[in-house]
This record gives structure tokens, sequence and C-alpha cells, in this order.
């Protein structure tokens, strides 16, 4: 059965607004995504009925909103195919999870004279944490190289991880080219060597191409924003044995048992890496997220924003004077091109006064970017909110940049 665009279509009032006159079209997903009314409703209700501070409040208000949070943690365990709710912590996004999860592994598993293994295909919000406690350790930082079609050089890999390394830290879907690494494949060599193994999957889980379980990966995190939840939501998986051996990073209230002028001693967790008040209004609508999108069918949005992808691809490849960057044997989210003799900022300035949302710039993956040879690319997106249309909208805006371009 075919996914129901119209109905889909319907959840996202922005989608029908216009921009400098035109119809809005927004291709800007790999970013972050709009957010459907269902995922609203779930925040004003909490807001209207049960706001409160979750956790040790003697009240129902707060019993209720620590009912909601803890219950989308559990939903949150089966989403991503972890064996226990416990393994699931909170956090504001998929840049404060890696960087947790490096400063809580930096005490414990790197040391100086080790190596940290990345690709180079990473945001740098999973470089520069391995990067900074390298350098503050002692420790090497690994780059392993891309091939000329944008993957991953397994062989390089191989050769980089060894006996030395502590912790591979590698993306599921590259941001920029949308490559989808062979994940499984690098937790194993990973695990063959006795290294810990962390993976990005922000732009892998609206289409919930991760079981943790089934990977065998020690950490994993991601954002809410990028699977139509709030700004401010994500979750760092961290897997049975390693979970109760890290110290917590961050320290505050709530994550601790007790508390005296000589000792500390925290809690359990997966409270003892969460200090603070939580962002419960945004946690709940990450569940409500999470709901949504397994009420259309994961598989038939994968399926479906594969197909627009792969249209944006043929399109964008018909045109002479465009670039595509990377060839892929399995891409996924977005691509990046060049119109070529413009810069990339200038091409999404004016797709933007045409109505059209893309990305522009180095996507906070310079390193990658200066392997391309560019300054930077222009991103494009789509969700499974856009349509085939809107992607011949896209095609045909570029040709027009290209012939006023000419003309100039």
């Amino acid at each position: 059965m075919s996914l129901d665009i119209d109905a889909v279509r319907k959840e996202y009032a922005i989608l029908g607004t216009m921009s400098y006159g035109k119809p809005l079209i927004y291709l800007d997903n790999a970013a972050t995504t709009q957010v459907p009314q269902r995922v609203l409703d779930s925040i004003l209700q909490y807001y209207r009925t049960s706001c409160a501070n979750v956790h040790r409040g003697a009240h129902r208000l707060s019993e209720d909103a620590t009912a909601q949070l803890e219950a989308v943690r559990e939903k949150t365990a089966i989403f991503i195919g972890a064996e226990d709710a416990r393994n699931v912590v909170f956090t504001s996004g998929a840049t404060a999870s890696v960087n947790m999860a490096a400063q809580m592994l930096a005490e414990q598993h790197v040391f100086e004279g080790c190596n940290v293994v990345v690709s180079q295909l990473e945001h740098h919000s999973n470089f520069v944490p391995w990067q900074q406690v390298c350098k503050k350790i002692g420790a090497q930082l690994r780059i392993a190289p891309i091939t000329e079609d944008g993957q991953i050089d397994m062989t390089a890999l191989c050769r980089l991880i060894d006996r030395d390394t502590a912790v591979v830290a590698v993306t599921a879907v590259s941001n920029v080219l949308g490559t989808v690494a062979p994940v499984k494949e690098i937790v194993d060599l990973a695990h063959n060597e006795g290294a810990v193994v962390l993976v990005d999957a922000a732009q892998a889980m609206r289409c919930n191409m991760i079981d943790v379980n089934k990977l065998g990966c020690d950490l994993l995190c991601f954002s809410g924003h990028k699977m139509m939840a709030p700004t401010g939501t994500g979750v760092l998986y961290i897997r049975d044995g390693l979970i109760d051996e890290l110290q917590p990073a961050v320290f505050g209230g709530g994550m601790i048992d007790s508390v005296s002028a000589e000792e500390t001693v925290f809690a359990q967790a997966p409270a003892r890496y969460e200090a603070g008040t939580p962002n419960t209004a945004g946690i709940i609508g990450l569940g409500a997220a999470i709901d949504y999108l397994e009420s259309i069918g994961i598989d038939k949005i994968s399926e479906y924003e594969d197909r627009l992808l792969m249209h944006a691809e043929e399109g964008l490849r018909s045109i002479e004077e465009v670039k595509v960057f990377g060839s892929p044997g399995n891409r996924h989210g977005c691509l990046s091109f060049e119109i070529r003799g413009l810069h990339s900022y200038d091409t999404a300035a004016l797709l933007d006064r045409l109505g059209i949302c893309v990305r522009a710039g180095h996507h906070c993956a310079q390193p990658l970017i200066d392997t391309l040879g560019v300054s930077g690319t222009v991103r494009v997106s789509p969700a499974f909110y856009n349509t085939e249309a809107e992607i011949d909208r896209f095609c045909e805006a570029i040709k027009k940049i290209i012939s006023i371009n000419v003309l100039q």
C-alpha cells in the first residue's frame, strides 16, 4: 500500500504557505524536519494538563509528567531495538550525546598512546569531540578516507583499526553525500580489536535504519529534530555493561543518590546521566513523533523518500552545468551538488527567492568538503511530505538559475 501524500501534508500547515510569493518547497530536512500537528498537540497537551518537574515529585502533576517521560523512554528503546529502557539516556541532541560519550570514554577508555578512529564522512559533532579528546590525552586521531564514489574506504579502515584503537566513531548516513555506511561490518571490525563503537545515527532515524541489538554497537546517538520531533531533544543509547561502568560527565540535580561534603554517590542508570531538569515537553513530543512515524509506516517512508532522492539525482545529473558529488551504491536522505561557476550560497539564495529551501556551505563537515575540493556544496534533502512535483520544480529552478547566470 502506497503512502497517502495528501493526508500526510495536511499535518503540516507550513507546507501550504508562500515564500516570496511562491509556494513553499522545503527541501532542508537533513538539517531539521517540520513538525506535524499531532506532535505539536502532544506538547500543548502536556503544558495544559501536566506541566511539572519530573521525578521525586510528591504531587499528581509531577507523577503524571514523570509517567509520560518514562513511557517515551520505553517507546524509544523499542524503536531502536534496545533490550531495556534503562539503556536510553535523554539529551538535547546528537551533538550533546557525542560530547557526553566522548567525555565519559576519555576518563576510562582513551589513554595516551592509543588511537581513536573516525571517518572522513563525519559531521563536526562526531569529529571535533574526538579530536579534542585525543589532543588532551595524547592519543592519535585516525581518519578513514573515502573512495572516489564517496564511500568509506574499508580497506584503509581495516588498516587503521588495531589493538591500540580505543574508540571507533562512525556515522550511519553522511549528512553531505547521503552515503549509507556498512555499520555492522565496522562494528564487527572494531570489536575484533577490542574497540568501543559509537554510531552517529542522526541522519538514519527518520526511516529507523538502526537496530542496536542487531548492530551490536556500544553507543548510539540521534536527534529528535531530524525525525519530526521538537528541537532540543536527543538520545544517547549505551549498551548493558558499559552503562554501569561509565562515570557521568555532567553533574547536578536528579542524577545523585546521596551527597555529603566528602562524597557523592550517583544514581543508577539512566538517571546518573541526566543531570538537571529535562526537556520534558520536547521528550513527550519525541514520543509522539515516533508514534506518528510508525502510524504511517517506516517502510513506506523509507521507500518513498529514496524514490524522491533518486528522482532528484536523476534530474540534477541530466543538467550539464550541474555536478553531483559522490555516487555511493547506497544513498539515503540527501545529496550534494554544485552549479559549475556559481557559489553554493548564491545558488541557495536564488532558490530561496523561488520559494525553495535547501542548505549551502560545508554542512559542518569541513574535512569531507576539503576532500571534495570545493568551498561548499548545495544540499537537497527531501522528506516523505515532499512530492515528485516539488522535485521537478526544484530541478526547473536550477535550470532557470543557470540560464540567468549565463545571460549575466
